[in-house]
């Protein structure tokens, strides 16, 4: 079975999203090894200077690459990669499961963003949109768009 890990900055506090994550968790387990790996986050302090925001993205990539599985495909989620539509991202992960891909990482950084070695490290970008998303929903969009990526994948009904 394939192995999914999310690794994440930060915790998640809200009822509402830990909730939203653990249906789909579920959901997935039926297709999917899921792993959700959190790291912690650095606070940023108001009005941090552009050296302190470059340091805490860098502290927060190092947490990111210790976490980072040997072997595993890793996508960074950031602006500047590649968009696909929900097709597509299936297609993606059908292909890499079928090259013999055995895990696939999909990293989400903090408020900042994901430092230039997590980015570097990455073997592929993925934008979900121009848009700026809040960490914590990002994850649930994410796992929305994996859940819905296995059912595409299998011929299985969703709603659109």
């Amino acid at each position: 079975m394939l192995k999914i890990n999310i690794i994440c900055v930060g915790k998640i506090k809200e009822k509402y999203w830990i909730d939203a994550i653990a249906e789909y968790s579920k959901r997935l387990s039926r297709y999917v090894t899921l792993n959700i790996i959190e790291v912690a986050d650095e606070k940023t302090p108001d009005k941090a200077s552009p050296a302190e925001e470059e340091q805490i993205k860098n502290t927060e990539g190092k947490r990111i690459l210790e976490k980072l599985p040997e072997g595993t495909f890793a996508v960074a989620l950031c602006i500047e990669g590649k968009q696909m539509d929900s097709v597509g991202l299936s297609e993606f992960i059908d292909s890499k499961a079928a090259g013999g891909v055995s895990s696939i990482s999909f990293i989400i950084g903090g408020s900042l963003g994901l430092s230039k070695a997590v980015t570097d490290r990455a073997d592929t970008k993925l934008s979900f949109s121009k848009l700026t998303f809040p960490h914590q929903m990002m994850r649930v969009i994410l796992l929305e768009q994996i859940y819905r990526a296995f059912k595409i994948i299998n011929h299985e009904p969703y709603h659109k």
